[in-house]
């Protein structure tokens, strides 16, 4: 089991990116959570799960849904902590 922390930039905001990431994670088996950052360009997430399965939705995070145009998707491989139950969306920190 494995924790990837990500932020993926470019046109990932108003293109459905955290529905479709949610989507994938959920049909994958995995938890975490994704949401939108305030600078209008990033969006943020944490992802647990088996190793093979993280690494397919850091893959999918690279391309996006068809309206996003990735920039770079920047990961942290950090400890599996356990802590989610759920793949959910979170709102924009302020």
């Amino acid at each position: 089991m494995i924790r990837a922390h990500l932020f993926i930039r470019g046109k990932v905001q108003g293109v459905f990116f955290r529905q479709h990431m949610a989507e994938e994670a959920t049909r994958l088996g995995l938890t975490g959570w994704v949401r939108n950052l305030p600078d209008g360009r990033t969006v943020e997430a944490v992802v647990e799960g088996p190793e093979d399965k993280v690494r397919l939705l850091v893959e999918w995070a690279h391309r996006g849904p068809p309206l996003a145009r990735v920039e770079s998707v920047e990961v942290a491989w950090e400890e599996y902590r356990g802590e989610y139950r759920e793949f959910r969306i979170l709102p924009t920190p302020r």
